[in-house]
């Protein structure tokens, strides 16, 4: 028997394409579709480790050079023919597989499947893994994809208390989103959601959560009933199947498809636990109950009881594969280092996504996040990059990394990231405007010498192209003093 299953090992043992990607995530997937567009002649094969990819769609211009859109997730070939038409172009043929090996000198990589596929470029888009507070415990669930929404959702209807450890993105959703179980919300800051946002903006979002209790207090509507969760895949996912290493991360506004209820009737805001982290965890046997408790200590001295820890703590790039010669490793974050073309220490490999940290001289106005945002810009410059080398052709760095820029939603309203927006980068030495009127909008301006620098737009999004001018064109703001966001001014009119 082992005889014949190596000789059918064998059998399908090499393969060779042009461009190998690997990885189904926003990258992965926009990398092959670019690619495809540029080369369309040339065999591609997107390698990924489930048969649900993440897409881009209903893409929609917010500026001109800011794009918001949703995440879809599709079948591939195998699963669902005709989805897979629309998906790829001809030329682009998927397999399910996992990355286990690189030989960058002989251009091949080896999958978990035993396949050996030669290439002439590969992309690596591997993404990122849960940066857990603590490993291999059944009773810390890391949130990253649609996998672990599921678990979560699942124990969720049992569970009548949960700590939330992070102050991210996914943290802050889930904070708002929780439904019928007490929250304990462990941020280590002074603000929530200090990934993204100032004490200020953090003030406003906390009014919202206020307003948000008293009407689900008051009325209980299918719509509030809703819940939320980021990065997802739906087909081929049952609650007996979950495994979080896998699965692309979740995209904008994934909290739209899940209802996350606990199993208690009352409504309350999450307790946050400002300035603390957590100091030590341990399993207790609940008698009264009948079922195992988590006991949380935090590093304030208090003590906490929940069912389980949901640990959404940023991700850290996915090398669980073996290299040679190894590529090059940023010290800062352990990301695989890119230059401004996507292109890593060597030549004919290159990545994209959450797996790579951009070592370029980077512009004043942008900077490198690992937002799903970020992931579709860097897939398509790796494609483009990658069809350019192979035609011998010269290409530029794509304008998008000019400025930074992100569109998403926290705590129930849009908002816009633009430039440095929270003084990234700008010592101490620069004016902040600000304009807010409570439950409506929010609106942040960065001015260092008179120019504008980076916004914050909460709820009213209409000035992000007017903002995006302003930044990159480096206007002279000066002479309009206080009065550049003067309600009763319509700048956007004036400068456009």
């Amino acid at each position: 028997m082992e005889k014949e299953s190596k000789t059918e090992m064998d059998l399908i043992a090499e393969e060779r394409y042009t461009f190998v990607i690997v990885g189904g995530g926003i990258a992965g997937v926009t990398c092959a579709e670019t690619t495809a567009i540029c080369c369309p002649e040339q065999p591609i094969l997107l390698l990924t480790e489930s048969n649900i990819v993440k897409t881009v769609a209903n893409l929609e211009p917010v500026a001109r050079y800011l794009y918001k859109f949703d995440v879809q997730e599709r079948t591939l070939a195998g699963t669902c023919e005709e989805s897979s038409k629309r998906l790829f172009y001809p030329t682009v043929t998927t397999q399910v597989g996992t990355l286990q090996h690189v030989d960058a000198t002989d251009k091949y990589i080896i999958t978990s499947r035993g396949k050996k596929i030669f290439y002439e470029y590969l992309c690596i888009c591997t993404g990122g893994r849960p940066r857990l507070i603590e490993a291999n415990n059944p009773l810390v669930l890391g949130i990253r994809d649609t996998d672990s929404v599921l678990e979560l959702q699942k124990r969720l209807e049992k569970s009548k208390s949960v700590v939330l450890v992070g102050n991210g993105g996914i943290a802050s959703e889930l904070a708002y989103e929780l439904k019928g179980v007490e929250v304990h919300w462990v941020v280590r800051d002074n603000h929530i959601a200090s990934t993204f946002i100032d004490p200020g903006a953090a003030f406003f979002f906390q009014q919202a959560m206020d307003k948000k209790q008293e009407q689900t207090s008051s009325t209980q509507s299918p719509e509030n009933a809703r819940g939320i969760i980021k990065r997802l895949r739906f087909n081929e996912i049952t609650a007996s199947t979950i495994d979080s290493k896998k699965g692309a991360a979740l995209g904008p506004d994934w909290h739209k498809n899940f209802e996350l209820k606990g199993s208690c009737c009352s409504e309350n805001t999450p307790k946050i636990h400002f300035k603390s982290v957590i100091k030590s965890m341990c399993d207790i046997f609940d008698e009264t109950q009948n079922k195992k408790l988590m006991k949380v200590e935090l590093s304030t001295g208090e003590v906490l009881f929940c069912d389980f820890v949901v640990s959404a703590t940023g991700v850290d790039p996915r090398l669980d594969y073996s290299c040679k010669p190894p590529l090059n490793i940023d010290a800062t974050d352990n990301g695989i280092s890119v230059n401004e073309m996507m292109q890593t220490s060597n030549e004919y490999v290159f990545a994209a996504g959450d797996v790579c940290t951009a070592s370029w001289d980077k512009a004043d106005h942008w900077f490198q996040m690992r937002l799903w945002t970020q992931a579709r810009q860097m897939g398509s410059m790796a494609g483009r990059s990658m069809a350019a080398h192979f035609l011998n052709e010269t290409i530029y760095q794509d304008f998008c990394f000019e400025l930074f820029g992100h569109v998403t939603q926290l705590f129930g309203l849009s908002v816009i990231l633009l430039g440095r927006y929270n003084g990234q980068g700008l010592g101490t030495n620069y004016e902040i405007l600000l304009r807010t009127t409570p439950g409506q909008e929010y609106i942040k301006f960065i001015l260092k010498d008179g120019k504008l620098r980076g916004a914050i737009l909460i709820g009213n999004t209409e000035l992000a192209e007017t903002c995006e001018n302003l930044i990159l064109n480096g206007i002279d703001l000066t002479p309009f003093g206080d009065d550049i966001l003067n309600p009763d001014i319509d700048i956007d009119d004036y400068f456009d």
